[in-house]
C-alpha cells in the first residue's frame, strides 16, 4: 500500500523540511531508521505502533514529494468472519493442523482468506477502508507533513517580507543619497565659484603692486577645505561634507575683508 503526500512550495527549504518532519515524528512515537539522506532525496525506514513501512523524499518542481509505502500493518479479525469460520466448524480447522503438520496460525489464515473469497467480506476490521482510507500512520504522518509546511511557509514569508523591507530601506537609502548629493553638489559648485573670482580678484591686485600675504593665505585655505569637502563627497562621508563647506565660505569671507584692507 503506497500513500504520496506533496508539501506545497517549499522545494528550497528541503534539507530544514526532513530534519523538522523526523523530529516531529519521533515526537510522535515514531521509531527511525537506515536513514540515507542527500542533497534532495531521502529514504528511511520508519515503525510506529504496529505499522512499519518506508519514506521517500524527493524534491519535485517547488514541491516536497513524500511516498509512504506501508511494509507491515496490524489488523484484527473481524467477528463477522470468525462466524463464518465457527459456522463452518473450528473442529475442521484443528482437524487440518494435525493431518497436515500446519500451523494453528497459518490454518486460521487461510480460513479467513477462503472465507473472504467466498464472500465474506471484511475479513480483517477495516479490510475495505485500508484500502480507501489512511492507515494509522498515514494520517499521522499526513498530520505531520502539514504541520511542517506549515512552520516552513512562515519562514519563507518571514523571510520574504525581510527581504521586502530590506529593499525598501535600500531604495531610501538610495533616495537619501542622491538627495544629498544633488544638495551638496550645488553647495560645492556655488563655493568653487566665488573661490575662483576672488583668486582672479587676489592676482590682479598683486599685478598692481598690491599685498596680497593675508587674502592669499585665507583664499588658499578656503580652495583646500574645498578640495577636501569634494573628496567626501565622493565617499559618500556625508557627515564632514556641510562643516567644510561651512569652513571654507568662513575663509573667503576673511580673504574679502582682507582684499578690502589691502585695497585701501
Amino acid at each position: 500500500m503506497v500513500f504520496i503526500y506533496y508539501s506545497q512550495g517549499v522545494a528550497s527549504q528541503y534539507q530544514d523540511f526532513t530534519e523538522r518532519l523526523m523530529s516531529h515524528l519521533a515526537l510522535k512515537g515514531t521509531e527511525i531508521t537506515q536513514q540515507v539522506c542527500k542533497e534532495s532525496t531521502a529514504q528511511m525506514h520508519m515503525k510506529h505502533t504496529d505499522e512499519q513501512g518506508h519514506l521517500d523524499i524527493a524534491v519535485e518542481n517547488k514541491n516536497i514529494k513524500v511516498t509512504y509505502t506501508v511494509d507491515r500493518e496490524k489488523r484484527e479479525i473481524s467477528k463477522g468472519v470468525m462466524g463464518a469460520i465457527t459456522g463452518a466448524g473450528l473442529g475442521g480447522i484443528l482437524g487440518n493442523v494435525l493431518r497436515k503438520d500446519q500451523g494453528l496460525g497459518d490454518a486460521i489464515t487461510g480460513a479467513i482468506g477462503g472465507a473472504a473469497a467466498g464472500g465474506a467480506y471484511g475479513a480483517y476490521d477495516g479490510y475495505e477502508e485500508s484500502k480507501n482510507n489512511r492507515t494509522n500512520f498515514a494520517t499521522v504522518l499526513a498530520e505531520t507533513i502539514k504541520e511542517v509546511e506549515d512552520e516552513l511557509q512562515n519562514i519563507i514569508q518571514g523571510q520574504e517580507e525581510a527581504l521586502r523591507i530590506s529593499r525598501e530601506q535600500g531604495r531610501q537609502k538610495l533616495q537619501e543619497e542622491s538627495s544629498k548629493t544633488e544638495e551638496y553638489s550645488g553647495l560645492l559648485e556655488e563655493l568653487y565659484g566665488q573661490i575662483l573670482a576672488l583668486q582672479e580678484e587676489i592676482d590682479l591686485a598683486k599685478s598692481e603692486g598690491v599685498s596680497i600675504i593675508k587674502p592669499k593665505a585665507r583664499i588658499d585655505r578656503a580652495e583646500k577645505l574645498y578640495q577636501e569637502a569634494q573628496a567626501s563627497l565622493e565617499k559618500k562621508e556625508y557627515s564632514s561634507i556641510k562643516p567644510k563647506i561651512t569652513a571654507a565660505r568662513d575663509m573667503v569671507d576673511k580673504a574679502k575683508e582682507a582684499m578690502s584692507g589691502a585695497g585701501t
